[in-house]
């Protein structure tokens, strides 16, 4: 009798979770007949493993080591079996011209060169609005990207416009500086305008199992974002494993990221299929047991618009439709947006423009 009620309990929890996980698409992207159906998210699919809890039970260290640990190592032949599945998927050539459109409106133009100048920051806004001059059809970017000091004039450029403006903070790229330093940055950016911050982790404390640091870190930085929304760098190219991605990404996410977001590229390797999906479960687990939704942001190193299809494959197989817009994906890739413009200027004209025609970032 014990045994029978056992196994009824082990059923219901069983549908309990399965159907929790289940998301339900519709059809924009027409990449595969399974994108048109439901997906159902089941046990043998799931790559990483639960953790414990969604949020830690205490803040210092040696908590948030505990709870970081908690779960068994990420599956690594797993993710990188999954990632090269779905890169086989084909999409449709009617659906092509509008994942074209979307992957354009996810990018985050951006400008962090030592040489930048008011004139620079004023050009890459009109692209920004008008990636292509003279067609008012094509959608303009989600965000301009700059420097602290430069938000001032990115927001008078894109005045009137539905562009945002993004600053990196917190001592770009390294993250090494002091925290009051930290905050007075963030501060002065989102008093001179930017609508988001992008700050980078202290990845040598995090390494270091220093996570009280880089937890305070991330809280005392969303307080000063305000109403400005936060993404949080990771910078994966240094973290080394997909078990400290996974780690980062949930320490983040905890401690109060709008967003995550690979990588700064000033790193190499930068954004990877692989490491945007462990990161996108990471999400998905979040959202699961919180509700609390997430942005991800894959940055550096993604340059054409072949790739740029294959991460929002990823991103529609993973956490469904409704992550497929600017305010839940987006693409750090500069050089990804005039790729997208010659590939989209193809499937209009049939023939590809000269790359001479498009402005260079």
């Amino acid at each position: 009798m014990q045994v029978q009620l056992w196994l009824r309990h082990l059923k219901e929890e069983a549908t309990r979770i399965i159907g929790t996980l289940e998301l339900h698409c519709s059809p924009p992207l027409a990449l595969s007949r399974r994108l048109r159906t439901r997906v159902r998210i089941s046990a043998r699919e799931r790559i990483l493993p639960r953790m414990t809890s969604s949020l830690p039970v205490a803040t210092d260290s040696r908590a948030l080591g505990a709870w970081l640990r908690d779960a068994t190592p990420v599956d690594r032949v797993g993710i990188e079996e999954r990632v090269a599945t779905l890169k086989t998927r084909s999409i449709k050539k009617s659906s092509k011209v509008w994942a074209l459109r979307l992957a354009l409106s996810m990018c985050d133009l951006t400008t962090l060169e030592g040489k930048d100048t008011p004139g620079k920051i004023r050009q890459l806004a009109t692209k920004a609005m008008h990636p292509l001059p003279g067609d008012a059809s094509m959608p303009s970017v989600a965000a301009l990207c700059c420097y602290p000091d430069l938000v001032g004039v990115a927001k008078e450029a894109l005045k009137g416009s539905s562009v945002k403006v993004a600053a990196v903070a917190t001592a770009f790229p390294s993250g090494r500086s002091w925290i009051d330093l930290k905050i007075a940055e963030t501060k002065y950016a989102v008093a001179a305008g930017a609508d988001e911050i992008d700050m980078v982790i202290d990845r040598g404390a995090f390494l270091a199992g220093d996570y009280a640091k880089v937890w305070d870190e991330i809280v005392a930085i969303k307080e000063a974002c305000g109403p400005a929304h936060l993404k949080v760098i990771l910078e994966t190219g240094e973290l080394g494993t997909y078990d400290d991605v996974r780690r980062a990404s949930a320490l983040a996410i905890a401690a109060g990221g709008d967003f995550i977001k690979t990588s700064t590229g000033k790193v190499t390797p930068a954004a990877t299929l692989p490491v945007t999906l462990v990161m996108l479960e990471t999400i998905r687990e979040h959202w699961n047991r919180t509700g609390k939704v997430v942005g991800m942001k894959p940055a550096g190193g993604i340059r054409t618009a072949k790739e740029a299809i294959q991460y929002l494959v990823v991103v529609h197989e993973t956490l469904g439709p409704d992550w497929l817009t600017p305010d839940r994906f987006r693409f750090g890739a500069s050089s990804l947006v005039n790729d997208l413009l010659m590939q989209l200027e193809k499937e209009v004209t049939g023939a590809y423009a000269d790359p001479d025609d498009f402005t260079l970032d």
